[in-house]
């Protein structure tokens, strides 16, 4: 199979072609850096050109509210509109766990593309992922007021990169869903529980505060706002492996 990867230099981007080509398929990067830019258009016609599938984990460079809905709403338009005159048949899109229950900018704009690539007339697959392990820095610098970390004590369950990646590979290569997967790894604890082994692991020694009234992409969280609810593809790598 031909498999595009929009986004496929990034962090998932890139081990998922790898895996695709493991496989045997034709796996194409397809990013700004190789000419392909989904915002403006260029590129993407000659990308998709006998396309099998087209996977996308591409991600705005801007979190502001306007600038990630134009980005996700824009780019996917674009992407699906290629998709039609390339006669692709399968199209998979990396969303995020409790998009459609959390009141957040950059949430509600992945709400969007997930809704218009369900109703773009073809194949669909939408895989739906916890927080990365690799993020939980970002996660602290941007939770950081005054040297100190403030995190709402709720449930989290983040995912090792690796794991998503290879839970999209099995999805774009498999018979298409016309569904939703989440995805999300194999401990659940508390979200400024996580932060804080993550910053000691990393000889970080801010102070991790839990904070009921912190935000997450700018929304408040009930306790079970960004973890599966119901069925959902367990990770295999543990946070103990991963940071060891």
């Amino acid at each position: 199979m031909k498999i595009v990867v929009i986004g496929g230099t990034g962090l998932v981007g890139s081990q998922l072609v790898a895996l695709l080509r493991e496989a045997g398929h034709d796996g194409v990067v397809a990013a700004p850096s190789t000419g392909v830019d989904t915002l403006t258009g260029a590129g993407v016609d000659d990308a998709l050109a006998g396309a099998d599938a087209v996977v996308d984990v591409s991600n705005s460079p801007s979190f502001a509210d306007d600038d990630v809905m134009r980005f996700f709403t824009t780019s996917t338009g674009r992407l699906l509109d290629a998709e039609e005159r390339a006669g692709v048949r399968h199209h998979v899109v990396l969303s995020i766990v409790g998009t459609d229950r959390t009141d957040a900018g950059y949430l509600r704009a992945k709400l969007a593309q997930e809704q218009l690539v369900q109703d773009a007339g073809r194949r669909w697959s939408i895989v739906r992922a916890t927080q990365f392990f690799e993020f939980a820095k970002t996660i602290a610098d941007g939770s950081t007021v005054d040297g100190v970390v403030h995190l709402p004590p709720v449930a989290f369950q983040p995912v090792a990169s690796a794991d998503v990646a290879r839970a999209v590979a099995d999805v774009v290569t498999g018979e298409p869903p016309d569904g939703i997967l989440e995805v999300a790894g194999p401990e659940r604890l508390r979200f400024d529980e996580f932060v804080r082994l993550a910053l000691a692991a990393q000889d970080d020694g801010r102070e991790v505060v839990a904070d009921p009234e912190a935000t997450y992409f700018g929304a408040l969280l009930d306790e079970d706002s960004i973890v599966p609810r119901g069925e959902f593809r367990r990770g295999e790598v543990t946070w103990a492996r991963f940071s060891g």
